[in-house]
């Protein structure tokens, strides 16, 4: 086998490929990484703050959209989140869990990045950077360009993402390489991303909520910014967000509103209605959701308006911020051209598609990893 002849050929060095050339290398495989970065795992090390959120003790089928909501099942289930939390514990990386099942290194996300690399020097992975692929061909095997070079290979995987952060590198090139193998790509559009519409001038204000699109309801925090609404609860529903839907958020989650504000028109009525719903949410927030007025000359038929709007709090976006500042794309290569036991397109043998190519989203909070971890993983084992 010549220096530029692989069995496999990983295209994209982040999560997903990472633990595809691992998988593969672990089976004997010879294996190339190809990324165009000057180094592997960008998104890794910029996750979770820098502590990465390398995956969720919930990850189950449920916290993905697709399509298809049941291509996922298969990887999810051959290679779990104990499974990679068991890879950290092997490299002694210490962790913690966050909030919601959410998974943090307690040191730095470099850690990760170094435990992958770690795995894939050890089987004897060949991991190349700077090396942009400018295109790749199928004959007997497929040819594999890049601007230092040519490469062979029987399998070739792609792994290089989405859309989201295109200042890190992301790009259209998985699906763009899907499409001229002849594999349909599902609409694509930015998710885990703030919205924007007109809101209340107080940026920085944080509070809890729950907040719902459609079906799609999720407690957390909700953040005004300067350009709309931000925040996990947010950034969650954005997910499922699409132009002319409302964002419905309970400001009170928890509280009987009404209740409240009755009970304390009895008991303080002198007390500015503003005054009293700064008991119970940030006050540079309750300044501009209440009327002014002493409470105790409020009609109960009024408290019981305020008390319905803070419940069911209905704002309208006007957009997102975009690719710009979306965590994950949704939508990918369509998960009817691929096996879901392994990742491959159906119409081209040896070519794979893993990660956020595929149109496969998870929730905020170590999903979107599980699935790099899960769908590399599976690729690793077949190709």
């Amino acid at each position: 086998m010549s220096l530029s002849s692989f069995d496999v050929i990983v295209v994209g060095g982040g999560a997903a490929g990472l633990m595809c050339a691992v998988r593969a290398g672990q089976r004997g495989r010879r294996v190339l990484v190809l990324d165009h970065a000057e180094k592997v795992g960008k998104k890794i090390l910029i996750s979770g703050g820098g502590r990465c959120n390398f995956t969720n003790l919930d990850s189950r089928p449920e916290a993905f959209l697709s399509a298809n909501p049941h291509f996922c099942k298969s990887a999810l289930a051959r290679y779990t989140q104990h499974d990679f939390i068991a890879l950290v514990d092997k490299h002694r990386i210490a962790w913690h869990e966050k909030t919601l099942g959410q998974l943090f290194c307690d040191g730095s996300a470099r850690q990760i990045v170094a435990m992958l690399l770690a795995e894939a020097e050890a089987v004897g992975v060949d991991v190349r950077v700077a090396h942009r692929v400018t295109g790749i061909e199928k004959a007997a095997r497929f040819a594999v360009h890049t601007d230092r070079g040519t490469f062979e290979a029987s399998s070739v995987v792609l792994a290089t993402g989405g859309l989201s952060i295109p200042k890190m590198g992301a790009s259209g090139f998985a699906h763009d390489m899907a499409r001229r193998f002849g594999l349909a790509v599902t609409e694509t559009r930015p998710a885990l991303v703030p919205l924007t519409l007109p809101v209340p001038d107080v940026s920085g204000v944080a509070l809890d909520v729950v907040a719902r699109c459609d079906r799609a309801t999720f407690r957390e925090a909700l953040l005004f910014t300067h350009r709309g609404l931000s925040g996990p609860a947010i950034l969650q529903v954005s997910s499922y967000w699409r132009d002319g839907r409302e964002i419905v958020v309970d400001l009170l989650p928890d509280l009987d509103a009404a209740a409240l504000l009755k009970d304390r028109k009895r008991t303080r009525p002198k007390a500015g209605l503003r005054t009293i719903l700064s008991e119970v949410m940030p006050q540079r927030l309750a300044q501009h959701l209440a009327p002014e007025g002493v409470i105790g000359e409020q009609k109960d038929k009024a408290l019981e308006t305020l008390a319905a709007g803070l419940k069911d709090w209905r704002v309208m976006p006007t957009g997102s911020e975009g690719y710009a500042k979306a965590e994950v794309t949704v939508g990918g290569v369509d998960t009817a051209e691929l096996s879901s036991r392994t990742m491959e397109a159906k119409k081209v043998p040896g070519l794979f598609v893993i990660g956020e190519a595929v149109d496969v989203t998870g929730w905020l909070g170590g999903y979107n990893f599980q699935w790099a971890w899960s769908s590399g993983w599976v690729a690793g084992e077949a190709v």
